[in-house]
């Protein structure tokens, strides 16, 4: 199982993520209280093993901010956050996660056309952070490519093996779940990570 670590913000952090086994690192680059600038996350690139893939979070920003963003932190994934065309998406030159706020089965509805390399399924913004997570079985029932499905939504270290053994998805993304205050929590990002490559294969 894939995990991405989202909302960095320190270099400490981006090491832990990595030494812990994240697969995936994020840094926000839209208005967040996690957000970094791209010429910090662009510093770090030399200090990160070189496995580890970095995503820039972007919400409906401009076509040239993203791609110069991009350039500067040095990312292998762009993720679109906001109501982002799919022309926009082609147009992006690395390859793109789309994020989805999902709240019914309308909105998985016709999810898989739009021209992204992996499709992040999440609560919409004013569930986060409010212990709830996204309905499994609903998503697993959709017409996913789960093979493409990056699962978020109020994952924590405690929920992560539930989830991966409803969905079975690509990966998973976790944010806020590894956090203590605000800021991201070693043990809690170890524990997380541990859970959900310990989990995968699994049996129910």
């Amino acid at each position: 199982m894939l995990v991405k670590i989202c909302g960095i913000k320190t270099l400490a952090a981006a090491r832990t993520a990595v030494s812990s086994g994240a697969d995936f690192i994020g840094f926000i680059f839209a208005e967040s209280s996690r957000k970094v600038e791209p010429e910090i996350v662009g510093d770090f690139g030399a200090n990160l093993a070189g496995h580890v893939k970095k995503v820039g979070v972007f919400a409906n920003q401009t076509e040239q901010e993203v791609i110069k963003s991009a350039e500067i932190a040095g990312l292998d994934y762009i993720q679109l956050h906001g109501n982002e065309s799919a022309s926009f998406a082609r147009r992006m030159p690395l390859p793109v996660i789309k994020a989805f706020a999902i709240q019914s089965e309308k909105d998985l509805e016709n999810l898989h056309e739009y021209p992204a390399d992996y499709l992040l399924v999440d609560l919409p913004k004013s569930a986060s952070g409010k212990g709830v997570t996204l309905d499994w079985d609903m998503i697993r029932k959709a017409d996913l490519p789960l093979q493409k499905v990056i699962l978020a939504g109020g994952l924590t270290p405690e929920n992560v093996g539930k989830a991966i053994n409803a969905v079975s998805p690509f990966a998973v993304d976790v944010a806020s779940g590894v956090e203590t205050n605000g800021l991201k929590d070693a043990v809690k990002m170890k524990a997380f990570i541990n859970e959900a490559k310990n989990t995968a294969g699994k049996e129910e």
